[in-house]
């Protein structure tokens, strides 16, 4: 008996990684299709990605005219706010660029075109990121990572090889925690289809808020972006980690070192949520 479960236990894990596999291999493939379209008009694509970068460097233009006026922003210089800038910017734009189009989902709720994704032998959700796959997004990141990277030349930081690894684990970990709220925020929109708008308040929304200091906050929203909606391990926990500033409610320090496992909860949390919002799904019916 203790045989047969663990091989039916086997059968449904494998199962589950094949799906996966079908499912990143179509996102592959939809991807190289959409980013073909894009490049053969390279004229318009070369204007359009200026054009994103040009969008993004607006916050940080405003970050600088703040500082032009003040020395530090809840305790923190320039540099160290644009540490937190290019973080949280980084991986923002990273997620965008992979799964920005996962707000759509409420718009092919309405008008019923969720059907013809549901008719293709591949994966719903590849299909939904991988749709109209923005390769001007790539300004974003470009220019998050300029900013980031100048940061990190300017901040009173003691590198050693931890600290120098902290920070592209804390880019991918951000995009993934990202990633997840865009996921469990297109599970929302099959329970209420122009929901849109509140998944975007939690990731554009967030990423501005990531953007400033903790200490200009309460502590009841700092509260809420550790515990539950962790958004805090996106930049602010590794980045105080890294300055070697306290934790904003007294926390221990290797709280800073959560991020990874804070992200593979959170898509965990999320693929669930969002095997249990498709399954509840009944078309439109048109």
């Amino acid at each position: 008996m203790a045989d047969q479960v663990r091989a039916a236990r086997a059968a449904d894990a494998g199962g589950r990684a094949e799906v996966v596999a079908q499912g990143l291999r179509a996102y592959r493939l939809l991807v190289w299709m959409w980013i073909r379209s894009t490049l053969a008009y390279r004229a318009s694509f070369a204007m359009m990605t200026v054009g994103n970068f040009a969008a993004t460097a607006l916050d940080f233009v405003a970050l600088l005219l703040m500082f032009s006026r003040i020395d530090a922003l809840g305790g923190f210089s320039l540099a160290e706010v644009a540490l937190l800038y290019g973080l949280a910017g980084t991986a923002m734009n990273l997620a965008d660029l992979l799964m920005g189009n996962m707000d759509r989902l409420g718009r092919r709720i309405r008008d019923g075109t969720l059907d013809t994704l549901l008719l293709r032998p591949v994966p719903v959700l590849a299909q939904l990121a991988a749709d109209r796959f923005a390769l001007r997004r790539l300004g974003g990141i470009f220019q998050a990572l300029l900013v980031l990277c100048w940061a990190l030349a300017h901040v009173e930081v003691e590198w050693t090889p931890g600290r120098v690894l902290m920070v592209p684990v804390t880019v991918l970990t951000g995009a993934a925690i990202f990633g997840a709220v865009y996921i469990a925020g297109a599970a929302f929109q099959f329970w209420a289809q122009d929901a849109a708008q509140v998944q975007n308040s939690f990731t554009y929304g967030g990423r501005t808020m990531l953007q400033y200091p903790p200490a200009v906050f309460g502590q009841d929203l700092v509260r809420g972006v550790i515990f539950i909606v962790p958004l805090a391990f996106v930049n602010w926990m590794p980045a105080l980690w890294l300055l070697g500033r306290p934790e904003p409610l007294g926390l221990p320090r290797w709280v800073a070192f959560l991020g990874p496992a804070v992200a593979a909860l959170l898509c965990t949390a999320a693929g669930l949520l969002w095997r249990r919002a498709l399954s509840a799904y009944r078309s439109t019916g048109s």
